[in-house]
């Protein structure tokens, strides 16, 4: 059975009195109902992955980061590498969302770098791909999210992707007003697992979670989650209100 995920991305938001805020009301929001098959996962920014990871102390919840460096040190001011996540013992980090490819240019060269130093430091990658608007409209929307996951996983051996997380962000359906369809998430994860299952095989498809990540909300995640191919979310705004958070990680279970 894969694991089902869902993890919060703060993305670039609180200030660190909000985020204790909010990170204490969703530990009190999660309480027995959330069963230990499902990791939730918060994506706090850099500043506060120390004290959220404190905060958790022995609950269920998890911390991850929302980036790496492809280097392990040096002179590289403002960058954070895969060593200093490892020191801390954060076990997740996003890479290759939407965002850093758009706004800080990140292809899938660099990314593959970058998974590669996760996974040297025993962190999980949540590997994001996806398609913006006009790939969608063109109607090579397929050919895309098929080039961005072989450009950056398909070096690895079969043992090292089955430890990554894919996350596919229908770009075009976050903040734009337009919305993906149940069927139109389902048939893009099934695209995304018979690609893996072409380069590795059944048993190893089978086994690497894929997670939905096109403005999950509380009215839809439980329609997204009960999809064959849909292990979970990765969740952006509505990650920032504890409720809603809450109501998404119920909907899988």
């Amino acid at each position: 059975m894969r694991t089902k995920i869902v993890a919060g991305n703060w993305k670039m938001n609180k200030t660190l009195i909000e985020a204790t805020q909010l990170t204490s009301e969703v530990m009190t929001l999660t309480g027995a109902e959330i069963n230990g098959e499902t990791k939730i996962v918060l994506c706090v920014p850099f500043p506060y992955l120390l004290s959220t990871k404190n905060q958790l102390g022995n609950s269920p919840l998890l911390v991850g980061a929302q980036n790496c460096s492809e280097h392990d040190s040096g002179a590289y001011t403002g960058e954070v590498s895969a060593p200093m996540l490892k020191s801390m013992g954060i076990p997740y980090v996003i890479l290759g969302h939407s965002e850093r490819r758009q706004y800080f240019g990140e292809d899938g060269k660099l990314l593959a770098k970058k998974v590669d130093k996760a996974l040297a430091n025993a962190i999980i990658p949540i590997f994001c791909c996806g398609e913006p608007l006009d790939v969608r409209e063109n109607g090579t929307h397929e050919t895309l999210v098929r080039t961005q996951v072989e450009a950056s996983l398909f070096h690895l051996a079969a043992d090292a992707i089955r430890k990554v997380v894919i996350a596919y962000e229908p770009v075009w359906a976050i903040g734009t007003g337009k919305t993906a369809s149940t069927q139109q998430a389902q048939d893009m994860h099934a695209v995304i697992r018979k690609l893996l299952t072409t380069k590795y095989g059944e048993a190893v498809a089978q086994s690497i979670p894929i997670l939905y990540g096109g403005s999950v909300k509380p009215d839809n995640a439980k329609e997204l989650f009960e999809c064959p191919d849909v292990d979970g979310g990765l969740v952006g705004g509505a990650s920032l209100k504890a409720r809603d958070f809450i109501e998404i990680v119920r909907g899988i279970n």
